[in-house]
């Protein structure tokens, strides 16, 4: 016979198996929806993980790639984008293929820019038919905004015409002689019209200044014919080319052996400069989109010359030309009716002024703030 107190014990330790028995199949589910939930949260996290190192692979490899992708083609599959262009004209339906293959082995490998104004319509004749003839594509800067009156001539349909009314070279040039668009020449030739090329052959200049390594470079002037406003652009007989000047006293910087720096060396005029593509590339960056005479870019070009402005940039004696120094922007137009038309030469010669002192404030402000800038020529 059970006492009490062995009830009380039976009692509890029936409960405590009745709580064992019901907690269990608590636990086993417990377990269960742990395992599942860990298995289902470990799967999520590989693949986060998973996805993580792809992303961060595909970045990867998208920063190496886009280093040297133009800016704005990322969303492009590489194999598509055509990073340059050129002034080629095509033709808008198929032709026999041994014309293609003609055109294709006589491609132009220069260009030959200029300003032009229908007053100046003889000379610039002369200029075309050489440049053409020599295998150059043409392209005219028509600052007077007349172009059918060229159609007389047999090769306008064979130039590129650009017409925009009373602007400048440096205006046409800096909106449509990109670098990325001439990058198919290996000279660009930009030249203002009032220039005689009697004694000019361009494929011969052209051979000199490849064998002289000349990166910026001009035809000389002929002293008897010309305007000249500088020196060293004057013609020296002795020579192919000549780099600099020598000078004593007088009018102006006098220069010597030792002169480092234009306008005794390393530097050309800008009536008629002929860049290589790399320098040209270098210009157009330096050409200020508003100032659009480029007074005082002269001065600065042999920053461009890709290295030692005094070897890489001359004047070539062995080719020259003639400098007329005809007005053109500003001038009296021949065809005004009206006997109150002002000449405007005295307005662009002040605004050549100005223009100049502010591009040398604008640089002398960005030499100051370019911390991480060393100039080559100090």
């Amino acid at each position: 016979m059970k006492t009490h107190s062995q009830e009380i014990l039976d009692a509890d330790s029936n409960s405590k198996r009745s709580c064992l028995c019901g907690l269990v199949p608590a636990v086993s589910i417990l377990c269960v929806v742990f395992l599942f939930s860990s298995s289902f949260f470990a799967q999520r996290f590989n693949e986060k993980l998973l996805r993580w190192r792809m992303n961060t692979h595909i970045l990867e490899n998208d920063n190496c790639k886009n280093q040297c992708r133009p800016g704005g083609s990322s969303a492009l599959p590489e194999g598509i984008i055509s990073n340059t262009s050129d002034l080629e004209m095509r033709h808008l339906w198929n032709i026999p293929m041994t014309k293609t293959i003609e055109k294709e082995q006589n491609a132009s490998t220069n260009l030959f820019a200029m300003a032009v104004g229908i007053t100046q319509k003889d000379l610039v004749n002369k200029m075309v038919k050489k440049f053409l003839a020599s295998n150059f594509v043409v392209m005219l800067f028509h600052y007077d905004g007349i172009v059918d009156k060229w159609n007389d001539f047999e090769w306008s349909n064979h130039v590129i015409h650009v017409a925009v009314a009373n602007q400048s070279k440096w205006w046409f040039a800096k909106r449509f002689l990109h670098p990325d668009i001439v990058a198919e020449y290996g000279y660009i030739f930009l030249w203002d019209e009032d220039l005689g090329v009697e004694h000019f052959h361009p494929d011969k200049y052209v051979s000199i200044i490849k064998s002289e390594g000349l990166e910026i470079s001009q035809p000389a002037l002929d002293t008897e014919k010309s305007e000249v406003h500088h020196q060293i652009t004057s013609r020296g007989r002795r020579s192919n080319v000549h780099r600099r000047i020598y000078k004593t006293g007088g009018r102006g910087k006098s220069c010597d052996e030792n002169s480092s720096g234009p306008p005794c060396t390393g530097w050309v005029e800008m009536m008629a400069p002929v860049f290589s593509r790399a320098a040209w590339r270098c210009v157009w960056y330096m050409i200020q989109n508003d100032l659009i005479h480029a007074w005082g870019l002269d001065i600065q070009l042999g920053y461009c010359a890709q290295g030692d402005r005094t070897k890489n940039v001359g004047v070539v004696d062995a080719e020259y030309i003639i400098h007329y120094g005809h007005p053109t922007l500003g001038g009296l137009d021949l065809h005004e009716v009206s006997s109150g038309a002002k000449d405007h030469r005295v307005d662009v010669r002040r605004q050549s002024y100005h223009e100049l002192q502010v591009f040398r404030k604008r640089w002398q402000k960005a030499v100051e703030e370019d911390k991480c800038w060393v100039d080559p020529f100090q």
